[in-house]
């Protein structure tokens, strides 16, 4: 579906669009009137709504123009240890109000944010801050154990403890300077690179999506237009700040609106009710997972969540069940489904207002700036509800990959990103995604490429083979099961299986850890050609996990 077939109720709300010549060789539909920075989004939210509050996390509150103030203070500080635009500032933080500060004073500078997982560990961090070359790391004091060593990260000078305990090394300077006078505000261009987010690929070396301002603001202005967000609207970021949901469907895009988010270190049914309720909340986004553990923690009903307008969801299907429930217990709620990726800055369809009953078995339709194909194995257009791989273009479509141009070449066909997404585009412009060309789980919304478990697997001296599925569960969806193969002279044990699960934890992030293992020293099934049958693999968990469900009922 084309930009110019975005249905109309939604051309009424959107700002006026131009095409611009964007990137080199692009031709993309942009927003005329939008903010031209990161930095420009929050002055903006400052200068109308400077005593809003902005952030709230636990009991610190900050308002716009507090928010405004500690970036461009934390952006002084930066300057004086010699981070300059282009320089690469990465963030190993949490949920939590530094996290945010971090990204605007980066920004300020022109510097590019490279958030990282705090569930990463040692040998991914290693790659991504070596990779991207960065030069200022901000990191949970609990976290220095993690760390990298000086030797392996040439590139990286300074080291900012954030907590409590000892300045890291590099601290010192930041905190003699942090109240100097402000850092003038970078001349960015809106083309430039403000973040680097590592996503997995199928080579299990992850690669550095390059979000532009522009993309981050086209993101923004789509959510805040497609849900009708506006500076009295409150959010609870209970998903990982340093994701693209959490940095650019939340974050950016309640800067955007002036709205205010509220940030919970981690989620918590019980928790977030009770934020919900105490701070008015009108605007969710989880995956289905999270809003059936609310609907059934016991303290549900006793809060008034009558002002909770929007239940956003992405990362798998809301079972009809669950819909029902909530519209028994929220009869106000609109749930709006909602499909992107890193690589499209997050959103690239939003269910329309009201359709979701209708249209459940779809992520909606594209929005305002977007252009959605489905695409056959030569690159050719397939017609309405044939199913093929998506592809998606527009202004929020990463510029590329850093330092990587084979991966972009690989991705992006004139400003189209293959999604590796199965799915078809029916008449209206519903889009539905059927099944996964790459072969990845989703555990409650984290994305993991079985081929980067794999390769972790690999590591032990006595793994022969091993195929990594999605274990189903009701609760997150998918989980990680592994299939391996032994080596001569190794036996199938509980030990083996928890000393392959504890060699997996010191190289992977916790979720990326299988969860359950049949172990053999039998080969892996296989086709003729010795491909792997992974299809036959995943009924065979599928079939054991049913058989499991239904003898406990």
């Amino acid at each position: 579906m084309s930009a110019a077939s975005v249905p109309s109720h939604w051309h009424r709300q959107s700002t006026h669009r131009r095409l611009e010549s964007l990137f080199g060789d692009r031709i993309e539909p942009c927003f005329a009137d939008r903010p031209k920075s990161l930095h420009q989004m929050l002055q903006s939210a400052a200068d109308r709504h400077g005593q809003r509050c902005a952030l709230v996390c636990g009991d610190q509150r900050l308002s716009y123009r507090e928010l405004l103030a500690a970036a461009a203070q934390l952006a002084a500080g930066m300057a004086h240890c010699g981070v300059r635009a282009g320089d690469r500032v990465a963030l190993l933080l949490g949920n939590r109000i530094e996290f945010v500060v971090a990204l605007f004073a980066a920004a300020r500078l022109g510097a590019i944010s490279v958030p990282l997982s705090i569930r990463e560990q040692t040998p991914g961090l290693t790659y991504m801050l070596e990779h991207c070359g960065a030069v200022l790391l901000l990191h949970q004091a609990e976290l220095a154990g993690s760390l990298p060593s000086a030797a392996s990260v040439p590139a990286l000078q300074h080291r900012w403890q954030i907590g409590p305990g000892p300045l890291a090394s590099g601290s010192s300077a930041y905190a003699e300077h942090v109240l100097a006078q402000e850092a003038p505000v970078a001349a960015v261009h809106e083309q430039d690179t403000a973040a680097i987010l590592y996503t997995s690929g199928t080579t299990g070396r992850p690669k550095g999506a390059m979000l532009t301002h522009l993309g981050i603001v086209h993101s923004s202005m789509h959510f805040a237009l497609a849900m009708a967000l506006g500076s009295d609207d409150a959010t609870v970021a209970a998903v990982p700040l340093s994701h693209v949901t959490g940095l650019v469907a939340l974050t950016t895009t309640f800067v955007y609106c002036a709205g205010k988010m509220v940030i919970m270190p981690a989620f918590k049914a019980a928790e977030y009710l009770r934020i919900a309720g105490a701070e008015r909340i009108t605007h969710s986004l989880m995956v289905p997972a999270m809003y059936k553990l609310c609907l059934i923690d016991p303290t549900f009903d006793s809060y008034d969540l009558s002002a909770w307008r929007i239940g956003a969801y992405g990362g798998a299907p809301m079972p009809v069940a669950t819909i029902v429930e909530l519209a028994g217990k929220l009869p106000e709620l609109m749930l709006m489904n909602c499909y992107g990726a890193t690589e499209t800055t997050s959103p690239a369809t939003v269910m329309p207002p009201g359709q979701t009953r209708a249209h459940n078995d779809t992520v909606g339709q594209a929005l305002h700036c977007v252009d959605m194909r489905v695409m056959d194995d030569e690159g050719r257009e397939l017609p309405p509800g044939t199913l093929g791989e998506i592809w998606i273009k527009g202004p929020m479509v990463v510029r590329g990959y850093w330092n990587n141009p084979e991966a972009t070449q690989a991705n992006i066909t004139g400003g189209y990103w293959h999604s590796g997404d199965l799915g078809t585009i029916d008449e209206q412009g519903y889009v539905r995604v059927m099944d996964r060309k790459k072969d990845m789980i989703n555990r409650g919304g984290f994305k993991i490429y079985t081929i980067e478990v794999e390769n972790a697997l690999y590591e032990h001296p006595a793994v022969q083979e091993c195929a990594v599925v999605a274990k189903p569960c009701p609760v997150l969806g998918e989980r990680v099961h592994a299939f391996v193969g032994l080596k001569p002279g190794h036996l199938a044990s509980a030990a083996l299986e928890s000393e392959l699960k504890a060699h997996c934890a010191a190289r992977l992030s916790d979720y990326k850890v299988p969860e359950s293992f049949a172990v053999s020293a039998q080969p892996l099934p296989r086709n003729a050609n010795g491909k792997l049958l992974k299809r036959e693999m995943r009924d065979q968990v599928a079939a054991t996990t049913s058989m499991v469900v239904e003898k406990r009922s």
